[in-house]
């Protein structure tokens, strides 16, 4: 069966039943990041600039914003709350993206307004994210490079076949909104660093409701979207070398989010920072030295991270999240890297600019076979103006990588940092608690902890 209409047969028969329990902890959890981020985030000038553009935030309204009294049709709602779950740029990361900042958002949205179950929430994850992984295997090619933003292109995809998935629709339909979810795919990694880079997850988050909704009113698309030769994939390819043609014979049976899992972000920045950060705070723990004793510090990653990391010499909080110079000086500085530091303030301090001056990058092209885009490892090593050299710590998997993945309690101080930097503190314990339940929680009764 041609891809666009198997994966309209997979979404149209995936029910909570048919999914293994470590998947369902997995999706679980990236409804747990991604709600912490989504209140972190949504008073930042990106998430009100939207609403108030888009005129929505009253009393009345199908889904609630970002965890507060506000309300919004779902479509918009689940754009708010995309844009909100990845503006501190904060949110997980898989697939050569930001999964759970487009899935969550437009699930959550559209889960209020037909008041899903728990189960149906997470079954349309498991939907959203298998339909993505099935794209992305599908090309070896590096997307960034070719300056595709990945969360928004095979995000509104994605989002397309969850929201299907929750609106119950047959395989033809589910197709549908599938492939005119592809139309709207975009977002462009030059606009990385402005408000624009998260507007990126919040319009997939939108996409994906739309088409659900438009297929199911009867609106049509072409059910070839994703393998013909001008569609989806052959468009997206960074060289062309794109599988168009195999059936994804493994769907509901070899599930990807087993093997792929998802990374929940300690620092945040991006995530191409996040090793070297890992290895700057352990060698900086390990040999304590002064701003002013250190002549250079030089970073060794691959050169795909290093066109991702674009901004060499920020001037704003915005900026810093893409620049490797400004984690390293923030790791030396602050001894963290964390909210307080991507503020405008900290990123011109005159000592983190002054070490930002002195940081260099190195890259190779040597890749890590299991991470996307990455170096084998990456490598901190830093000069003295005394002529000693530091060498820090060859680290392969950053500090909450699926495959060192962060436990329970980690994963709740994060959460309720997220909560306190979004004014809910005193919520966390009672909206982790359901959210580590959710299979048990409708969209609902989740929403009136708002």
């Amino acid at each position: 069966m041609p891809l666009t209409r198997a994966l309209g047969e997979f979404v149209a028969g995936l029910t909570y039943a048919r999914i293994p329990a470590e998947a369902v902890r997995i999706a679980r959890t990236g409804f747990v990041d991604c709600v912490g981020t989504m209140i972190a985030g949504r008073e930042e000038d990106a998430v009100q600039i939207l609403r108030r553009t888009l005129g929505v935030g009253g009393a009345a309204g199908e889904a609630t914003l970002y965890f507060s009294d506000l309300r919004a049709p779902a479509p918009e709602a689940a754009w708010i709350n995309g844009v909100a779950g990845h503006a501190l740029d904060y949110d997980d990361v898989a697939l050569r993206g930001h999964p759970s900042t487009v899935l969550v958002p437009a699930i959550l949205a559209e889960g209020e307004a037909l008041g899903a179950s728990g189960e149906q929430m997470l079954a349309a994850y498991l939907a959203g994210y298998e339909t993505w992984a099935e794209l992305v295997r599908r090309d070896q090619g590096f997307h960034h490079v070719k300056g595709w933003h990945p969360t928004g292109i095979f995000g509104a995809v994605a989002a397309a076949a969850a929201c299907a998935s929750l609106r119950r629709l047959d395989a033809a339909r589910a197709a549908m909104a599938i492939a005119l979810g592809a139309s709207q795919s975009a977002g462009l990694t030059a606009n990385f660093g402005t408000m624009t880079k998260p507007f990126h997850a919040g319009r997939a988050a939108h996409a994906g409701a739309i088409a659900a909704r438009l297929a199911q009113a009867g609106f049509t698309a072409h059910l070839d979207a994703l393998e013909h030769p001008q569609g989806f994939l052959s468009a997206v390819s960074q060289h062309g070398e794109v599988d168009r043609a195999s059936e994804p014979t493994a769907l509901g049976r070899e599930w990807r989010i087993l093997a792929e899992g998802l990374s929940i972000k300690k620092y945040p920045t991006c995530y191409c920072t996040h090793r070297a950060i890992d290895g700057a705070l352990r060698l900086f723990r390990e040999n304590p030295v002064k701003c002013e004793e250190v002549r250079e510090i030089r970073v060794s990653i691959s050169d795909r991270y290093a066109t991702i990391l674009r901004n060499h010499r920020p001037k704003t909080g915005l900026e810093a999240k893409f620049s490797m110079e400004f984690a390293m000086s923030s790791a030396l500085v602050a001894k963290r890297v964390g909210l307080p530091e991507l503020t405008d303030s900290f990123v011109q301090r005159p000592d983190v600019q002054s070490l930002i001056e002195r940081v260099a990058i190195d890259t190779t092209t040597e890749y890590d076979p299991d991470g996307s885009g990455a170096a084998p490892f990456d490598q901190v090593t830093v000069s003295l103006a005394s002529g000693a050299t530091l060498k820090g710590p060859e680290v392969r998997h950053a500090t909450g990588h699926a495959r060192l993945p962060l436990s329970d309690s980690e994963l709740f101080e994060k959460f309720q940092g997220c909560l306190e930097a979004g004014k809910a503190h005193n919520r966390a314990g009672a909206l982790f608690e359901r959210l580590m339940s959710l299979e048990r929680t409708e969209a609902r009764a989740l929403a009136t902890l708002a």
